[in-house]
């Protein structure tokens, strides 16, 4: 069981209005890049893009939960404003500090584009319901659900 849950990055739940997934890490940074997939694939295939765009992503936060929300809300905003639906994600480091935590990441995508872009859903929002990170035995998984 511990691996098959390894061998994957996210896992999408029942929610009955919204998404709901869970993504998993071997380390924090790991899980929260998985939980970004797992975002943009509510709304999109993520497979077929290409990593043609860089955004260089720096966030504090006071707590971890929110540092989790804060990172998927700034790349929802990044989506919606530049018009990048994202494809790959490289968080450098998540580090603890004197104020909470910080990130430091990299997304790379490609310009959204309808004639080749499907977008089944609409995420609007990074919600704080259910918001769960936690580390196991197995590594690390993050639980998000967004308002679609």
């Amino acid at each position: 069981m511990q691996r098959e849950r390894n061998e994957k990055k996210y896992e999408f739940l029942y929610h009955i209005a919204d998404a709901k997934f869970r993504a998993y890490g071997s380390t924090m940074e790991e899980a929260f890049e998985n939980a970004a997939l797992a975002m943009f694939n509510v709304m999109v295939d993520t497979s077929g893009l290409e990593a043609k765009e860089l955004r260089k992503i720096e966030i504090t936060s006071p707590d971890i939960k929110m540092l989790l929300a804060e990172w998927l809300s700034e790349l929802l905003y990044l989506f919606e404003v530049d018009g990048i639906v994202f494809c790959e994600f490289k968080i450098e480091r998540i580090e603890k500090t004197g104020e909470g935590f910080s990130l430091t990441a990299e997304a790379w995508g490609e310009p959204i584009d309808l004639s080749r872009h499907r977008f089944d859903t609409q995420v609007k929002a990074v919600t704080l319901h259910e918001l769960e990170v936690q580390q196991d035995d197995g590594g690390f998984w993050v639980q998000v659900v967004v308002d679609t």
